[in-house]
């Protein structure tokens, strides 16, 4: 199965954005459900179910499905390389120390070729991560051990900071687990909310644009803070403007036309889409820049607009809010 929700230069993935929004939002009310019985932890699984073998077939089911709970180490190893019999048990004896706040996938490169090919691997051992349906290079090669725990620290203080994932918890008395079992899933009480949110994700999952705007639109009009629904809102938006667009006529008309705030919204729109996020903020400071009146209104809108389908805690976006303060002072 593809990784298709994987971003491995940086790029937006709104897939993947919006399962770590999913995967926050989940994780934040199993702590407050937690929390209103007295603390206890939400599920549990067994040590054996925290080191998993995964296959083509698996993949989407066993990492990016379970990254949205829990972040994923993925271990790309072959029987005949030396250095991968030194990491990999390092790696296992890691999994158990951190105590779920990981999982590690182990991945034979020699039966699964195709994921090789399309992580872009070029030796082994290589070490990976998936939070969210987000793809992170971390190492490769038999790194030291104080270097390994480092990223690790690095990689689950993103993962609970940024979205909100804080692990599982593991029972030490549970029952030996099957490779490849699915971890444990919390169980949180339906929101008022979950049926049209349900609704807006499945009409865009058919390019139904326009249905998915105004279910995003319903949920907000009662519960304005939303966070959910604003950004599904934003991307649903987003994905309507470019819905039938010519990409090579837009970009035409913006390179023949660098005066029209317009043509440069609309070619904006497709860089964003298409993962060229400071190319579509860079585009819109330099038309705040030059413009004045309505039409600067109208580019700073839109990047405000752009702002929060990436997410307010990218830097890029910092760095463009930066760029857009000068531009306007």
């Amino acid at each position: 199965m593809q990784p298709r929700n994987m971003s491995m230069s940086g790029v937006v993935d709104l897939a993947a954005v919006k399962a770590a929004q999913e995967a926050k939002a989940k994780a934040e009310q199993a702590r407050a459900e937690a929390a209103r019985q007295g603390g206890g932890a939400v599920s549990a699984v067994s040590p054996s179910s925290l080191v998993i073998d995964v296959d083509e077939a698996g993949f989407e089911r066993d990492v990016l499905q379970r990254s949205t709970e829990v972040p994923v180490v993925i271990d790309f190893w072959a029987e005949w390389c030396e250095p991968c019999k030194q990491l990999s048990p390092l790696l296992e004896r890691l999994t158990a120390e951190y105590n779920g706040r990981f999982v590690l996938a182990k991945i034979d490169v020699d039966a699964n070729q195709m994921l090789m090919q399309q992580f872009g691997i070029q030796g082994i051992p290589a070490v990976f991560a998936v939070v969210a349906g987000q793809a992170l290079p971390l190492f490769q090669g038999a790194a030291p051990e104080a270097q390994i725990r480092g990223t690790l620290d690095q990689l689950v203080q993103v993962a609970e900071e940024r979205f909100g994932l804080t692990g599982l918890t593991v029972d030490p008395d549970g029952e030996q687990a099957g490779q490849g079992e699915q971890s444990a899933e919390p169980q949180v009480p339906a929101g008022p909310y979950d049926a049209l949110l349900e609704a807006a994700v499945q009409a865009l999952d058919a390019g139904d644009f326009g249905g998915a705007v105004q279910a995003y639109k319903n949920v907000l009009s009662d519960d304005p803070g939303n966070t959910e629904a604003k950004l599904g809102l934003a991307q649903a938006e987003l994905l309507q403007r470019v819905q039938g667009a010519d990409p090579q006529q837009v970009r035409k008309e913006a390179a023949d036309n660098p005066g029209d705030v317009r043509a440069q919204i609309a070619a904006a729109d497709l860089d964003l889409v298409g993962g060229h996020v400071e190319d579509a903020f860079g585009r819109l400071v330099d038309a705040v820049a030059r413009t004045a009146g309505d039409d600067r209104d109208a580019a700073r809108v839109r990047l405000l607009e752009l702002f929060e389908v990436v997410g307010a805690d990218d830097p890029r976006v910092a760095a463009a809010r930066r760029a857009l303060a000068r531009a306007l002072f």
